[in-house]
């Protein structure tokens, strides 16, 4: 958790890019050890798509390379089960008790279904669960306290059955629009007229609860009468409650940055009467082929879909290593362009990766090294290593980190095709290159080896030679096979029409 000054020189410490500051900013938490940190999680009324992947992948490593440095990290990351309306505006029917009424089904039915999915891609991604996951039903009597804290602060009225926030007198002592760098009068130009605007004293104000029309699902009682929480409020709850009045980092993606994130700073403030986060950090979109993703362009694609290969724009089907190294690859703020081509070559960078871990868990270092150390492959070597490191600390850049694990590759692989090459360094240095290739390909990357993509190929493989070895009475071979099938849980059997396999009971 401070500076380290390694074999190859001083490494600054963990910076990261403050959007409410617009500036890299020394991490220094608010009670150390411990890390307070929430990421806005899905609204579970569909599949997860390739976008969804890309917050959950950096705010992950995030997390990984924080825990690496030693702090107590405690992550949160919510499930968003009512309240999120549809529209840019977040004004209108709730997503999920539309996707309830095209089912036919009960809207927490489809919010247990769309959440198990969201945990299964996200699972498959390698991305670790939250250390706590709350929904937004689970804190109602929660909701309706804070919306009562702010109506006696003098921030937001009553409206027919609805509760706003009053933009314009949260104005009067603070800046609505410093984390988006938003001016409330161009909020007023550039509002369009949408399905609430009338009970509202300005077009800005944005719901905390909102009153429930006759056919919506989902409602709750309040002092106010029946009805749901404002999103927007959802998070500021949820956040507070379990990470404290103020907490450490926010991540999200920019197109959180205005209204949602604008609003939980506001809202935070008319109850807590203090800015609720030290760091706001927001990674940029993701585009398919340069364009932005969306069904009516007909390039939406889920989690699944990629897995599987069943959609018309992909050639083929990609792994969740493959997605996770393409996120990897370009820094979080940064945009990134999804393609057929992008995504094979992500592949390749992938199985390179892996392939040189295999390479580097059979290497040893001599016990009697025949040269001394060559002082310029030791620096070369240590400053692959911290540069690193460096990259990492320089907010969180896994662009540059995967740029020297493509150099330790390159040493690794000389290593192996030339043991001899290994005495130009030191054991010290060796072990230093295999310490950091290790814990940043899986440690803090997350990239883990995937099981062969075709083990039924192999093992029928095997069967044939099995089956021409035992023709030719060649004993040895034949039981060399039967104890590789045994050592991973299969038999081999010998049947009059031929030989077949099964699991071992």
């Amino acid at each position: 958790m401070s500076e380290d000054k390694s074999a190859g020189g001083f490494i600054p410490k963990l910076k990261l890019h403050n959007t409410l500051s617009g500036e890299k900013e020394e991490f220094a938490p608010l009670n150390p050890p411990h890390v307070g940190f929430y990421v806005c999680g899905p609204t579970v009324y569909n599949d997860p798509h390739i976008g969804n992947s890309r917050p959950a992948i950096i705010f992950d490593v995030l997390r990984r390379y924080l825990t690496y440095l030693g702090y107590k990290v405690r992550f949160v990351r919510n499930i968003t089960d009512v309240g999120h309306l549809l529209g840019d505006a977040n004004e209108g029917e709730d997503r999920i008790s539309k996707q309830a009424k095209l089912l036919q089904i009960e809207p927490m039915e489809v919010v247990h279904k769309y959440t198990h999915i969201y945990h299964q891609m996200m699972d498959a991604l390698n991305v670790i669960r939250p250390s706590i996951e709350p929904t937004a039903t689970g804190h109602i009597p929660e909701q309706i306290e804070a919306v009562q804290k702010i109506l006696e602060a003098g921030l937001a009225y009553e409206s027919d059955g609805s509760v706003y926030f009053d933009v314009r007198k949260y104005n009067e002592n603070a800046n609505y629009g410093e984390l988006s760098g938003r001016i409330i009068e161009d909020l007023l130009e550039n509002t369009r007229e949408l399905d609430g605007q009338q009970e509202k004293r300005f077009s800005a104000d944005f719901a905390i609860w909102k009153k429930a029309s006759p056919e919506h699902l989902m409602r709750w009682n309040s002092p106010w009468g029946e009805g749901f929480p404002g999103w927007h409020l959802e998070c500021t709850v949820m956040s507070t409650k379990y990470l404290g009045e103020t907490f450490d980092i926010h991540g999200g993606g920019m197109d959180l940055m205005f209204p949602h994130h604008e609003c939980e700073i506001a809202q935070s403030r008319a109850i807590n009467g203090q800015t609720p986060v030290k760091y706001w950090l927001h990674n940029n979109m993701l585009t398919i082929n340069g364009s932005k993703m969306s069904k009516s362009a007909g390039n939406f694609i889920t989690l699944r879909q990629l897995f599987s290969g069943d959609h018309p724009t992909l050639e083929q089907a990609y792994t969740p290593m493959t997605i996770r190294f393409f996120v990897l690859q370009a820094h979080y703020r940064s945009t990134i362009d999804f393609s057929n081509e992008a995504l094979q070559a992500a592949h390749k960078g992938y199985k390179r990766l892996i392939n040189s871990l295999t390479i580097l868990n059979k290497l040893q270092y001599p016990e009697n090294p025949s040269t001394e150390p060559n002082a310029k492959m030791e620096k070369q070597v240590s400053g692959f290593c911290d540069n690193a490191f460096r990259g990492m600390n320089d907010d969180v850049n896994t662009a540059k980190v995967l740029g020297q694990l493509s150099n330790m590759v390159k040493k690794i692989n000389t290593f192996f095709l030339n043991p001899g090459e290994m005495e130009k360094i030191s054991r010290e240095t060796f072990d230093y290159l295999a310490n950091t290739y290790r814990t940043f390909v899986t440690d803090i990357l997350g990239l883990v080896e995937e099981p062969v993509e075709d083990a039924q190929a192999l093992i029928e493989g095997l069967l044939e030679v099995y089956a021409d070895a035992k023709a030719k009475k060649d004993y040895d071979t034949v039981d060399r096979i039967r104890a590789y099938f045994q050592s991973s849980g299969l038999i081999i059997k010998d049947l009059k029409n031929g030989i077949d396999w099964a699991y071992q009971e």
